[in-house]
């Protein structure tokens, strides 16, 4: 059962859905990410080393040298089948060089990565989606047939607001990142739309929506469990607000006319020039201001959760 824990004033809705494979799309290899390991220098000279010897030494030398054939497969868990699409595989050098950088060499795209490379050790890597895993690989002569389990899950997130109203999805993003400290969390995928499905490795991340672009946000931490895909809904209390300037209740609205949106504090959120501006904002207290040449009209307003309204501020009240 997947585990959910809701920050202050968040209701969160989370629903597992089993049997991972089948709902995850076919991701394009060209945005697969560089995986986090130093960043790779030019792939190492495969040219023949100098030195005197013997030719029985310069044999078997060459004869244990030689490019062995490797086989890589991954799989969601340990019970599932391979995954046959969607990996990216890198093999790189075990021993970093001077700089601390590793060479990178070897790359395949394919669901199966296949290889020649001289036996010795490497760091072999396999990305799909977000999810990413890397282990030791002990290149022997001989055939070598290695299986690597992803442990990966997946999110799928929305948002609401408070009494479940839909909201647009153009108005909704969300960013994920790790678990920890605010000061230790990093950047895992952000700025994603709502329902699509994000490929992680298995465990816990913090996960922030946002509604519009001012000040309504709400955050959880969500476990992602190995083979599994979680819908999750994040509850938003905020309201989406068009504003106007008018001379009577129900008027049209007054063209020309510069806004801006304060907080209790003073704090300046919002500013825009037009007769009908529209913004998102949490619940709280607000006063908006109206600029229609030298004449400022002004107007307190609270807001709470609930579907788009209409705020009018009047000329003639003033």
């Amino acid at each position: 059962m997947i585990r959910g824990s809701a920050m202050a004033l968040l209701a969160l809705m989370v629903l597992v859905v089993g049997n991972l494979a089948p709902l995850l799309p076919s991701y394009s290899q060209e945005s697969s990410e560089i995986p986090p390991l130093p960043r790779p220098r030019p792939d190492r000279d495969a040219g023949a080393t100098s030195g005197a010897g013997t030719a029985a030494t310069d044999a078997i030398d060459t004869a244990t040298s030689a490019p062995q054939p490797v086989t890589l497969k991954a799989r969601i868990t340990h019970e599932g089948d391979p995954v046959t699409d969607g990996l990216v595989w890198r093999v790189f050098e075990a021993t970093p060089d001077a700089s601390g950088e590793v060479a990178l060499v070897a790359k395949s795209e394919d669901g199966t990565g296949k290889f020649q490379l001289p036996p010795g050790p490497y760091m072999v890597h396999v990305a799909y989606g977000r999810a990413q895993v890397s282990q030791e690989l002990n290149v022997v002569p001989g055939p070598n047939d290695v299986t690597i389990d992803l442990e990966a899950g997946a999110l799928r997130l929305n948002s609401m607001v408070t009494g479940d109203i839909p909201i647009s999805p153009t108005e909704l993003h969300f960013d994920i990142m790790t678990a920890g400290s605010e000061s230790s969390r990093q950047m895992v995928a952000e700025n994603l739309a709502p329902n699509e499905i994000v490929t992680l490795t298995a465990g816990t991340y913090h996960i922030i929506s946002r509604f519009g672009d001012v000040n309504a946000s709400v955050k959880a931490d969500l476990r992602v469990e190995p083979g599994e895909i979680t819908d999750a809904t994040l509850y938003q209390r905020a309201s989406e607000l068009s504003f106007k300037l008018v001379s009577e209740e129900g008027g049209e609205a007054i063209a020309d006319v510069e806004w801006t949106v304060k907080t209790d504090d003073g704090t300046t959120i919002f500013t825009d020039r037009g007769a009908f501006p529209t913004t998102v904002l949490a619940e709280g207290d607000y006063l908006v201001l109206a600029k229609l040449g030298d004449r400022v009209y002004n107007r307190e307003i609270q807001v709470q959760p609930g579907s788009p309204r209409e705020v009018e501020v009047l000329t003639t009240v003033y």
